[in-house]
């Protein structure tokens, strides 16, 4: 004989399944209440039967008894969670169950099961109202595996309706029905014996069995793992009193000392524990000094006809009266210490950029004390603040340094641009276009990524190899630069950023022509993509180098400075 037993009921035994399904019914409204809500807690249920393995069955409560004014706003969310919580697991089998009825390609059940199994190797799929289908039409390609195929196929159903169900059919007769239609269905018979409830229970019967048998090792070596960090921690403190002063000072000493080298080892860049899937700690702080403050540097925008209007009326206002025959030392001093003043927003900029980072950091290294979270809080507040303290003392000296350099102006610094040395500056760069290598000496960027407008036909985006230069931006089939796509030049070119596409994770930007010219073939814009945020900043910030500026914001009047 079959007969069930409930976890929460250990001992009893019930025989009568009608009984088993007022249990569940009962154990539901306990967990829930009487409106029928929902709970991440399973009602755990163990079947006994000659002819089936013992499972336990995991019942989702109340889910179709909720009624629809009675729902929560984020009754959506709350499902999802919940279901999360099990089919993340990758001990879990997923039941992927969809109507026969419906569009399989826009199944939730599968949707949901894609994002946790990707390449599906633990969902198995149910096809249920087969006999709710127009006249016509069959699920003879998805109970094939021929439509959106899985590892483990699908298998089909015929359940009892509203009507049997009010009807009290019994499930022998239910059965019987379903078994029936299958065999006298013209597009199921030929695959009749792998279809319907029976077949389902043995066909989960033996899958269950089979993950079980492949997971079980890799279950084992974990548990294990487990045992041998339990009883080494157990050895640890079996000789100490729970309230031993020194045992206590010893363990949060060896916390923080953890703590400090973890911060060490994400600042420096050693360590075991290396994230390769973003930039963080000193990588990211070394690419904020590299790439992000020379970008925010070269970003700053001037109107260079205000800029001579400034020139100008300096020189004039110098002058006075007189009509003076040189370009006086004050009037070049007073336009360039406000050109130098301006480097103040994006050097303190940079320093909050570190700061934030840094931040990022003590909490990362902080996880570890999680066990003891008035420690972590403790610790992390001391390091935070002594942050806090050095960057105010940070942005002081650096405000300090531009102020040295607008004390003092030396024009015999072998860097100043000054008549003598801009002539001889202008020679050389002459002879090195003319030289062998030219273009190698002046590779300011290479990497890859992908031009998003480049042919609708191909799917609108490919991947190519790209070498930017002081003049021109060429792409490449691949990194060994043999197969030239095309050169472009930069003369004149202007950077635009751009916003993802729908359902795209791309960060973009284009390469323009202010003047409306092509800048590519008939494409008026080169748009751009890579997979990350930084990526972008980068490509943006060697383009900056090479001479090639974002477009200015345009005025209230719709006009900007490029046309």
């Amino acid at each position: 004989s079959e007969w069930g037993e409930f976890l929460h009921c250990k001992g009893k035994k019930f025989t009568n399944f009608d009984e088993i399904r007022m249990e569940i019914e009962a154990e539901t409204d306990r967990l829930t209440g009487k409106n029928k809500g929902i709970s991440p807690i399973p009602i755990n249920l163990r079947v006994y039967s000659p002819h089936v393995l013992n499972l336990t069955l995991i019942d989702l409560p109340g889910m179709t008894k909720v009624p629809v004014g009675d729902q929560p706003a984020d009754i959506e969310q709350q499902i999802r969670s919940m279901l999360m919580e099990f089919i993340t697991k990758p001990s879990c089998l997923i039941l992927a169950v969809t109507p026969g009825n419906s569009d399989l390609a826009n199944s939730d059940a599968l949707k949901v099961a894609k994002e946790v199994d990707p390449q599906g190797l633990r969902t198995i799929g149910v096809i249920t109202k087969l006999d709710l289908l127009d006249d016509g039409t069959d699920a003879r390609e998805i109970l094939e595996n021929k439509l959106l195929p899985l590892r483990r196929g699908y298998i089909g159903v015929v359940n009892r309706g509203q009507k049997d169900i009010e009807g009290r059919k019994d499930i022998k007769s239910a059965l019987a029905s379903e078994r029936k239609f299958f065999l006298s269905h013209p597009s199921y018979r030929h695959m009749a014996d792998r279809l319907g409830t029976p077949y389902l229970q043995k066909a989960l019967n033996q899958q269950l069995t089979n993950h079980i048998r492949d997971t079980l090792p890799q279950l084992r070596s974990k548990l294990q793992a487990q045992m041998l960090s339990m009883e080494k921690e157990v050895a640890e403190f079996k000789n100490f009193r729970p309230d031993d002063p020194s045992r206590k000072t010893k363990a949060m000493l060896q916390m923080v000392q953890q703590f400090s080298l973890d911060f060490e080892k994400r600042i420096e860049g050693s360590g075991n524990e290396i994230d390769t899937l973003e930039l963080s700690g000193g990588a990211k702080i070394n690419r904020i000094f590299h790439e992000r403050f020379p970008f925010e540097l070269v970003k700053m925008e001037y109107d260079e006809k205000e800029l001579r209007r400034e020139i100008s009326y300096a020189i004039k206002n110098i002058h006075g009266v007189r009509v003076g025959l040189f370009t006086p030392d004050m009037a070049f001093e007073t336009i360039v210490k406000r050109q130098i003043a301006r480097l103040k927003e994006p050097a303190l900029k940079c320093v909050d950029m570190v700061v934030s980072e840094l931040t990022n950091v003590v909490r990362k290294c902080g996880e570890k004390m999680a066990r003891y979270p008035r420690l972590r809080d403790e610790t992390e507040r001391i390091v935070t603040t002594h942050i806090r303290e050095t960057e105010q003392k940070t942005k002081e000296q650096v405000l300090m340094l531009v102020d040295i350099q607008l004390a003092y102006m030396n024009t015999n610094h072998e860097d100043f641009i000054g008549f003598a040395n801009c002539q001889q500056m202008s020679n050389k760069i002459n002879q090195t276009k003319t030289s062998k290598g030219y273009t190698d000496i002046l590779v300011i960027r290479k990497g890859w990524l992908t031009i998003q407008n480049i042919s609708f036909i191909k799917g609108g985006s490919k991947d190519y190899w790209f070498t930017l230069t002081a003049e021109n931006f060429s792409w490449f089939k691949d990194e060994e630069e043999k197969d030239k796509k095309y050169m472009l030049m930069l003369d004149g070119l202007k950077l635009r950023d751009l916003e993802s596409g729908f359902m795209s994770k791309k960060h973009m930007f284009a390469l323009f022509n202010p003047d409306q010219r092509n800048v590519y073939k008939d494409y008026k814009q080169l748009e751009l993509s890579a997979d990350s945020a930084e990526t972008v900043d980068s490509w943006k910030a060697s383009f900056l180098r090479a001479g090639v500026y974002p477009e200015r914001p345009q005025d209230e009047d719709g006009r900007n400075e490029d046309g």
